[in-house]
């Protein structure tokens, strides 16, 4: 099995001897490539920064315990860095937040508004279908929201014939809308 060639060789067995000139080539040369690649990967200039920090600084680590011929020094710092971008995007995926991101619409549902109109205009039909004394009783007290003294005295009719007709035009509209009650069978 032949040996890998690998341009770094010199450069790390001088860092981990601790050369202060290799120590410094290593980062001009390998900062830039670690910074773009873990800015790619986090999209946060400011994450992108500390990761390739650590991955300087485990490089200067492991330099004198660094064995030629397994592989490019090069290699391994790439992956030291994207082990590390990794960490970030799975702590950022378990960070807990004060309130979820997808929460259920409170508001009423989309097609609410159709069946309100649908319902209103079945309602105003039965109501269209009542004989017309009932139909107005029903419209004064309920929709006009008048009290049965006022609706009877607007009719020119006694509070009782005005009940009498409330009572036979409810019991006309709960026929018709029957299929309408809370579990009634369409």
């Amino acid at each position: 099995m032949a040996s890998i060639v690998d341009p770094d060789e010199d450069l790390v067995r001088r860092v981990g001897q601790g050369d202060p000139a290799a120590i410094q080539a290593m980062v001009a040369r390998k900062l830039p490539r670690m910074l773009a690649l873990a800015q790619r990967m986090l999209g946060d200039a400011g994450e992108a920064e500390d990761v390739a920090q650590d991955a300087m600084l485990q490089a200067w680590k492991q330099a004198p315990r660094w064995q030629p011929g397994k592989a490019r020094f090069d290699t391994w710092l790439h992956r030291v860095g994207l082990n590390l971008c990794y960490d970030r995007l799975r702590k950022r995926r378990e960070v807990p937040i004060a309130t979820p991101p997808d929460r259920p619409d409170l508001g009423p549902a989309p097609d609410r508004g159709l069946l309100a109109a649908q319902l209103g205009d079945r309602v105003n039909r039965a109501l269209a279908n009542l004989p017309e004394r009932q139909r107005e009783a029903i419209v004064l007290c309920h929709y006009q929201e008048l009290g049965n003294i006022e609706a009877a005295s607007l009719m020119d009719i006694s509070v009782e014939a005005l009940e009498s007709l409330l009572s036979r035009g409810r019991r006309t509209l709960r026929q018709t809308l029957s299929d309408l009650a809370p579990g009634a069978e369409p």
